[in-house]
C-alpha cells in the first residue's frame, strides 16, 4: 500500500478524504454503513448557537447532473450538539471537524469560544457563505474584509484547527482567500454550493420554497476544480477541494490541482458507501502508477 498520510498544517490525516458538511449528518448516521474511522475526517453538519428549523419545504430539488437544496442550515444547537451528538464524535479516531456558521461576527466567535474546550474536535469549518444581518444581508464571504473579519474574531477564540470554506458566488475567490489567510486561516476548504433556481413549467412556481438554493453535485465539478487549481497556487495554507466529487479519478484531479485533501458531499446521498470506494481508488491508482505517497501527486499539475 502506498502512504496516503496528509497534513494539514500541523494536523495529520491518515488519508485525504474527508465528508463535507450537510451531508453526513453528525458521523452516527452512517456509522453502521462504513467504517468511519477509516476517514481522513469527517465534518459535521453546520451548527449555530441557536437551534434552527431551516427553510420551509420543498427544499431539494434534483437537477440534471446534481441536486439543489434549501436546506436552511437546519440544525440542533450548541447546547443539543453538545449533550446528543459529542458522546459519539468521541468514540471516533478519526478527526472531526465541526461547520459553524452565524449571522453576526459574535456568533461565529461565540461558537468558537463554547468548542474550543471540545477535545474531541479537531477543528472548525468556518461557514462565510451565510448573511451578515448588521450589513444588510450581504454574505460575509463575498467581500475580503467582512471574511477577514470573521476568521479574526474565531481565531481569537480557538487555538483549534481553522478550516474556512468559501463561496464560489464571488467575483475574485482568489481574493477571499488571501484574506482568510492572513486573518488566521489554517487551512481552506472550496467549494460550497454555486446559486441556482429550477421552475415548475406547470404551476409557473419555483421548485424550491426558498425561490433558489445550492446548486452541488457533478455538474459544478469543472467550477470548483478550477477555482481549486486557482486558490492553491495563490495561498500557502492547505486547500480541501470539493464539488462534485464522484469517484476516485474526481478526486486525483482535485489532488492533482492542487488539493491536500478532499471533501466528499452530494455523493454521499446515491451510495452512502462511496468515500470508502473512493479511499480504495486512490490507494490503488497509486501503487498501479509505483507512487510511493499520495503526497507525490499533491500540486502536479502541469500546463
Amino acid at each position: 500500500m502506498s502512504d496516503l498520510r496528509v497534513s494539514l498544517g500541523s494536523l495529520s490525516l491518515a488519508n485525504p478524504v474527508m465528508t463535507a458538511s450537510g451531508t453526513f449528518g453528525y458521523g452516527r448516521e452512517f456509522s453502521d454503513l462504513l467504517d468511519l474511522n477509516r476517514l481522513g475526517g469527517i465534518v459535521v453538519k453546520g451548527l449555530s448557537l441557536k437551534p434552527s428549523p431551516g427553510n420551509p419545504p420543498p427544499r431539494i430539488v434534483e437537477t440534471a447532473c446534481g441536486m439543489l437544496n434549501a436546506i436552511g442550515l437546519e440544525n440542533l444547537g450548541i447546547d443539543a450538539f453538545i449533550t446528543e451528538k459529542l458522546p459519539f464524535i468521541q468514540t471516533l479516531k478519526c478527526p472531526c471537524f465541526v461547520n459553524i456558521y452565524g449571522q453576526t461576527v459574535e456568533d461565529y466567535a461565540g461558537l468558537a469560544e463554547r468548542l474550543d474546550g471540545l477535545n474531541a474536535i479537531a477543528g472548525l469549518e468556518v461557514n462565510i457563505s451565510c448573511p451578515n444581518v448588521k450589513a444588510g444581508g450581504m454574505a460575509f464571504g463575498v467581500d475580503p474584509a467582512s471574511a477577514a473579519e470573521v476568521v479574526r474574531a474565531v481565531r481569537a477564540k480557538t487555538g483549534k484547527h481553522l478550516m474556512v470554506k468559501l463561496s464560489p458566488n464571488v467575483s475574485d475567490i482568489t481574493a477571499i482567500a488571501q484574506s482568510v489567510e492572513n486573518a488566521g486561516a489554517d487551512s481552506i476548504s472550496l467549494i460550497n454550493t454555486l446559486a441556482g433556481m429550477a421552475v415548475d413549467i406547470h404551476t409557473r412556481r419555483p421548485k424550491l420554497a426558498n425561490i433558489f438554493g445550492g446548486l452541488s453535485g457533478p455538474a459544478i465539478k469543472p467550477v470548483a476544480l478550477k477555482m481549486v487549481w486557482e486558490t492553491a497556487r495563490r495561498v500557502k495554507v492547505p486547500v480541501v477541494g470539493m464539488g462534485g466529487i464522484m469517484t476516485a479519478e474526481d478526486a486525483l484531479e482535485f489532488l492533482i490541482a492542487g488539493a491536500t485533501a478532499v471533501q466528499v458531499g452530494t455523493a454521499n446521498f446515491l451510495n452512502p458507501g462511496v468515500t470508502m470506494e473512493i479511499l480504495d481508488g486512490i490507494d490503488a491508482f497509486l501503487d498501479a502508477n509505483h507512487i510511493p505517497a499520495v503526497t507525490d501527486i499533491i500540486g502536479t499539475l502541469q500546463t
